[in-house]
Parts: C-alpha cells; sequence; structure tokens
C-alpha cells in the first residue's frame, strides 16, 4: 500500500526519511524561496491525489507551510514537535524531518495520510524512447513541452516516467498530450 497523498517536503533529505517511513511521493520546495512551477505542481498535486504539508518545526518550515498554504488551500499538514525533529547524537541544535525517527515520522502521518493500492505506470520507458523524451537530441525541450503541458514540471530523462506515475497520468492522457504537442510543431512549422 501507498501513500495516496503527495507530500510536500523542503529537501531531499526530508523526502529520503519519509521514504524509510512510508510509501509515499513527494515534491520538494528546495527552501523558502518557492518557485512558482512547484506551486503550480503542488496545486495539480492537490487536485488529483490530495497533499500533506510536512515541514521541518521551524521557522523556515513554517514559512514553507505558510506559503504553501495559501497559495494551495485545503492541504492536509502532519507535525513533528521540536523535540522529535531534533538530530539525536548530535553536538548541534539541527531540527528537521531528515533528523526524526521512523516512528516520529510513521505517527505524524498516520493521522492525515489515506492508502491506496501501488499503481503501475500504463506507459513504458520504451514508450518515453518511441516519442522522444528519452535518448534523442529534443529529449529535454520535450521533457520540458510535456511538463508544462500535463502540469508535472520539468524532469530528467530518469523522473519523468515516475513523475507521470505520481500524477496518475494515463496512457491515454500522455497521447493527447503528445498529439497536442506534435500539431503545435507543425503548425509551428508550416508559419516558418
Amino acid at each position: 500500500m501507498k501513500v495516496k497523498e503527495v507530500i510536500v517536503v523542503e529537501g531531499k533529505d526530508d523526502t529520503a526519511k519519509i521514504n524509510q517511513a512510508v510509501d509515499a511521493d513527494t515534491i520538494e520546495t528546495n527552501g523558502s524561496a518557492i518557485h512558482t512551477s512547484i506551486i503550480k505542481q503542488i496545486q495539480h498535486a492537490k487536485n488529483k491525489r490530495g497533499v500533506i504539508i510536512f515541514t521541518d518545526p521551524d521557522y523556515p518550515g513554517e514559512r514553507i507551510r505558510h506559503i504553501v498554504d495559501q497559495a494551495v488551500p485545503g492541504c492536509k499538514h502532519a507535525f513533528l514537535t521540536r523535540n522529535e525533529a531534533r538530530a539525536k547524537n548530535s553536538t548541534t541544535k539541527n531540527l528537521g524531518v531528515e533528523h526524526a525517527s521512523i516512528e516520529d515520522i510513521k505517527k505524524a502521518l498516520e493521522s492525515v495520510y489515506e492508502l491506496q493500492p501501488v499503481r503501475e505506470s500504463e506507459i513504458t520507458k520504451a514508450e518515453l524512447m518511441h516519442y522522444g523524451f528519452i535518448g534523442g537530441q529534443e529529449a529535454n525541450k520535450r521533457r520540458e513541452q510535456l511538463g508544462e503541458l500535463l502540469q508535472i514540471g520539468h524532469t530528467n530523462g530518469k523522473q519523468l516516467l515516475k513523475r507521470l506515475t505520481m500524477f496518475g497520468i494515463g496512457k491515454a492522457e500522455f497521447e493527447r498530450a503528445v498529439l497536442q504537442m506534435d500539431q503545435e510543431r507543425k503548425e509551428k512549422n508550416d508559419q516558418s
């Protein structure tokens, strides 16, 4: 079983720690200067699956929580106490989700998340290669266009399949987006 909602965290270390505790997808804000593309991803995730905001119990974490909550109303919230988020066995005063125990993370999330069966992608890596999203000269540009069109953000080749799965993009929606991209490219070439 997998956590239905997408969990918004501050960074990669938080994602790694959460994935030790539960099977979940995350969106990383990468600090409190949250780019509009990240806000769009969070909004899209909320519409598709729901969102849980799970940030550090410090000023920057609360600032991120507030920014996301204002931009994307209706998100669920998970919290750690400062003591639960404090680095154990450390002389520094580091505080964060990445320092919490797996048990404390599970406890913080269990009252807000829903479980769902793990979904396999309807789209294969071979199809991504066939449509020019992996391995071709234009792959990066095509992934960027696809990310904008499907509101899943720009990804590298390895992350694209994961992101499509995370946002529940099925084969039909994917193929419609590819068709639209190819039509737009044809129209642009015809105008040239």
